[in-house]
């Protein structure tokens, strides 16, 4: 029996990154021996244990063999005669394939590192188009080293768009397709996993509605860019940068869904758009199952985007109104991450990247000023029912007023329709 350290731990190594998972794999073991060790199984398909102590994760080495439609169509074989070389052979990319001894020795059958020094994407074997998750985990992977200078080999994107044309992505489970996003939504460009799956022909058949986005075109006032496809890739680009949060981040991608569907006699022209959008976004959170936070945050940047950022023209009313649909009163923290999703969205846009959003001050400092506004006067005062919230609001509107005669319309550039 031998003891690997093998995947992600010894790419994240030679790559100089944080570790955060080690697995390891066993050449030359059976299941008994594992448990009789103390090991503790818990893999179903292929042999899996936890180590009685670290609770690391130790497998089997194994082959695997394709039995079935999509990425849980496998047969696996794992057995002692089964070799270090064979396991490695059936994984996805060669950076994920390469294994170090108790020794600290490297072995590396397929070229992993210098993959890694040629910053390359390649796939290990042509076995590779049979499980179309890998089209998702290469898009992620491409995002998460998008920093370090990665690409994906052209021969692997070709094999990406095969799987692409097979129709085997519409095997991939909802909840696997979410995960996916979640885990490319966490990484520091984002926006490469959209590219990458739209290079390979894959965002129409997995995220219809971002890619609907391109070949959208956009007043070239207000977007230089023009496309509204580039335009979201942008948002989200920025959206990274400005917070870490991927509830915010996916606002960010989703928050002109709307401009699809504008009829083509408007274009570039998209009125209402963001109403629009609420019900592609709906569509899309319940096909891929996206958490309700994720939803409902992404509900209201859409909904309210165009207001934030003409939050000097709005009256006190307004604002107020655009508070209690947000329902900023029980759930506050909603109004800082509806402000850098807008933030992102007028960052954006071409020539923008670094332009001041006052916008976001103004509606916080509203905010915190409504916020002075007690209840318990208010009932002190003989107020019941439903006039206790008449009289409530109308003095948030009051203050709100007020604050805006004290702080008068900034001079700014972005004060006026950013669409």
């Amino acid at each position: 029996m031998k003891i690997y350290l093998v995947g992600g731990a010894v790419r994240d190594q030679l790559l100089q990154l944080p570790i955060k998972d080690r697995d390891y794999m066993v050449v030359g073991a059976t299941p008994e021996q594992m448990l009789a060790q103390g090991y503790n199984q818990v893999g179903k398909d292929f042999p899996v244990f936890l180590h009685p102590k670290t609770q690391q994760e130790y497998a089997l080495a194994r082959t695997e063999r394709k039995t079935g439609a999509g990425y849980g169509g496998f047969s696996c074989y794992a057995a002692p005669d089964v070799t270090l070389e064979e396991d490695l052979l059936r994984r996805d990319l060669t950076i994920n394939a390469i294994a170090q001894d108790e020794d600290g020795t490297l072995v590396d059958p397929y070229g992993g590192q210098r993959d890694i020094e040629l910053r390359l994407l390649r796939h290990v074997s042509a076995a590779f188009v049979e499980d179309p998750l890998r089209v998702l985990r290469v898009a992620r992977f491409a995002a998460r080293f998008h920093h370090l200078g990665f690409s994906v080999a052209p021969e692997t994107m070709a094999l990406m768009q095969q799987i692409s044309r097979s129709g085997e992505l519409d095997t991939l489970t909802p909840e696997r397709v979410f995960l996916e996003l979640d885990k490319a939504l966490a990484t520091d460009a984002p926006q490469v996993f959209f590219e990458v799956l739209r290079q390979c022909a894959a965002l129409p058949i997995l995220f219809p509605e971002i890619d609907a986005l391109f070949g959208v075109p956009q007043p070239v006032k207000w977007h230089p860019e023009i496309d509204t496809g580039v335009h979201t890739m942008m948002v989200l680009e920025q959206a990274a940068k400005l917070s870490p949060e991927p509830a915010i981040r996916f606002a960010a991608l989703v928050h002109d869904l709307g401009k699809a569907l504008t009829p083509p006699e408007l274009l570039p022209k998209h009125h209402g758009h963001g109403q629009k959008g609420l019900t592609p976004i709906r569509a899309l959170c319940t096909r891929i199952r996206v958490p309700n936070e994720y939803r409902d945050l992404a509900l209201l940047v859409s909904d309210q985007h165009q207001n934030v950022h003409q939050a000097f023209e709005l009256k006190p009313q307004t604002i107020v109104k655009i508070f209690d649909k947000a329902d900023l009163w029980r759930k506050p923290q909603r109004l800082s991450q509806l402000l850098i999703a807008c933030e992102a969205d007028m960052k954006g846009r071409s020539g923008f990247e670094e332009h001041d959003y006052p916008q976001a001050q103004y509606l916080l400092d509203c905010f915190e000023a409504a916020q002075n506004v007690a209840i318990k006067p208010i009932i002190n005062a003989g107020f019941t029912g439903a006039d206790i919230k008449t009289e409530l609001q109308r003095q948030r509107i009051e203050i709100i007023t007020k604050y805006k005669v004290k702080h008068p319309k900034k001079d700014t550039e972005h004060s006026h329709k950013i669409d």
